[in-house]
């Protein structure tokens, strides 16, 4: 579950609220100063049974009650929850950096992501609709949404590592998220990489973005702990550079979960477990909710102050 913003920058006057306390006591003080020039508040209360501090304070609540549902109705407040759903589009967001050239899996991470994902397609329904992303330094848009999954699956299998540097593992969230912005159906996003995300998109930014949007993303760590070696580098160990601290965070913040992959078997099972799921991200406005509370709230401040919390002449 998590609350999405709009427009966050009005969370700002919230910052009114101190000077509204402030202004509050101040005010009481200045009254109080002036009452008793001819009367006694402690007698005052003694006549009339009223209870002149609480009556203050319950205004002063009513007050900033209002103020702060006002400001989370003007920010676009959006409460995004894991639902059930029977309707999917997936963008499978693949890592094609050099380091998935490495060895440990057969004949390499890549071929092996490529077979588990062309098997993943196979298993969805006919109604399901498949983007393609690749991403390595940079994110490359292979294929829109589209159902003919018999050329999803040829891109796929002509798939290449990239000679670009780093990881963005942020631009391939945001990428695959507007890619899915046409879909009414539950997003998913299934991203797989064996790095970490060094340049480019804050991961902080494409999760809130893929909330905002209610994309939910899978991830799957493709590495082993021994690693492997590069091709034409028989000397070189591709060490474990491996995120999955990152990757948890990204799965968990956005209602999805993280796959580790160790061999070719856990990969594709990770597949499965997506393809199985029925959970989706759904997301409600609760500006006019905030809205409706805030004037309720006004109101019943109205009703007081001319009833029970009247100020005395």
């Amino acid at each position: 579950m998590a609350i999405i913003f709009n427009n966050p920058l009005n969370l700002w006057f919230l910052l009114s609220i101190p000077l509204l306390i402030l202004l509050h006591f101040a005010t009481l003080t200045a009254t109080k100063k002036k009452a008793l020039t001819f009367a006694n508040f402690d007698a005052i209360s003694r006549v009339t049974g009223q209870n002149l501090y609480f009556r203050n304070v319950t205004q002063l609540f009513i007050r900033i009650m209002i103020i702060i549902f006002i400001v989370l109705a003007i920010s676009g407040t959006n409460l995004v929850y894991s639902g059930q759903s029977s309707d999917f589009d997936y963008v499978l967001a693949i890592d094609t950096s050099s380091s998935m050239e490495t060895t440990d899996f057969e004949p390499n991470r890549l071929e092996a992501a490529k077979t588990a994902a062309t098997q993943f397609i196979d298993s969805l329904n006919s109604q399901a609709r498949i983007g393609l992303v690749t991403f390595s330094g940079t994110s490359f848009v292979e294929s829109d949404l589209t159902d003919q999954k018999a050329r999803i699956k040829s891109l796929i299998e002509n798939l290449n590592p990239r000679a670009v540097g780093g990881t963005n593992v942020g631009e391939a969230i945001t990428t695959s998220v507007n890619l899915l912005l046409p879909s009414e159906n539950a997003r998913v996003i299934i991203l797989l990489t064996d790095g970490r995300s060094n340049i480019g998109v804050p991961l902080q930014q494409a999760i809130d973005y893929a909330n905002k949007n209610r994309a939910l993303v899978y991830s799957i760590g493709v590495a082993t702990e021994e690693g492997g070696q590069f091709p034409g580098l028989e000397d070189v160990e591709a060490v474990l550079t491996l995120d999955e601290s990152s990757l948890i965070e990204i799965s968990t913040a956005t209602g999805g979960k993280y796959f580790r992959a160790v061999d070719e078997d856990s990969l594709i099972n990770s597949y499965q477990q997506i393809a199985s799921s029925s959970i989706r991200r759904i997301s409600t406005d609760l500006t006019l909710f905030f809205m409706i509370t805030a004037f309720s709230l006004l109101f019943i401040e109205w009703l007081l102050s001319n009833s029970k919390l009247r100020i005395l002449p």
